[in-house]
């Protein structure tokens, strides 16, 4: 008994510990945002949010919004309407801040999020196509909106951008199984 014990040991450590890790689902999103530094004489910060929607429009989870919160008795938040399609496809349905999802605005320069397939914003995307939408508006500024369509989950590591013409600059997602 004991000789059939510690001849199936190696089975037994292969089966508990490197089988489950060949079936993990680990996919991961990582977004780099370029927001450029503009030469004008009244330069405010933008609000950005960037959202996944289907490609039929309808949001499906909100990833990052960033405006100001440095306002006084959140003063900030009025102007989260001037984000006119994040604004529209959901966000006027949050009391922000909304931990995890809210934040200060960003400075001029480049900006890396990163969310894991465990993470709650994808946790609830099912296998299919979607679209990532970031959208810029800043005060005596512009308005800008940059559509990445997608697939979730990746088959393999999968670099996709958007070049923006004002408010932002590059937006490049990259998708790693």
């Amino acid at each position: 008994m004991y000789r059939f014990l510690f001849s199936s040991l190696p089975v037994l450590w292969l089966a508990l510990f490197v089988l489950p890790v060949n079936f993990a689902v680990a996919a991961e999103m990582q977004i780099e945002i370029d927001i450029p530094k503009l030469d004008v004489a009244e330069y405010h910060r933008p609000y950005i949010a960037l959202w996944i929607e289907h490609p039929d429009k309808r949001a499906v989870t909100h990833l990052s919004v960033w405006y100001d919160t440095a306002m006084k008795n959140g003063g900030g938040e009025e102007w989260l309407k001037d984000l006119r399609q994040w604004w529209r496809r959901g966000g006027r349905d949050l009391s922000m801040p909304v931990d995890g999802i809210s934040g200060a605005t960003r400075p001029a320069g480049k900006h890396h999020l990163r969310f894991g397939s465990d993470h709650a914003v994808l946790a609830k995307l099912t296998a299919g196509n979607y679209v990532l939408v970031v959208e810029a508006v800043r005060e005596v500024g512009g308005r800008e909106v940059l559509n990445i369509p997608f697939q979730w989950p990746p088959k393999e590591i999968v670099s996709i951008s958007a070049k923006g013409e004002r408010e932002l600059g590059l937006v490049k997602m990259t998708l790693n199984q």
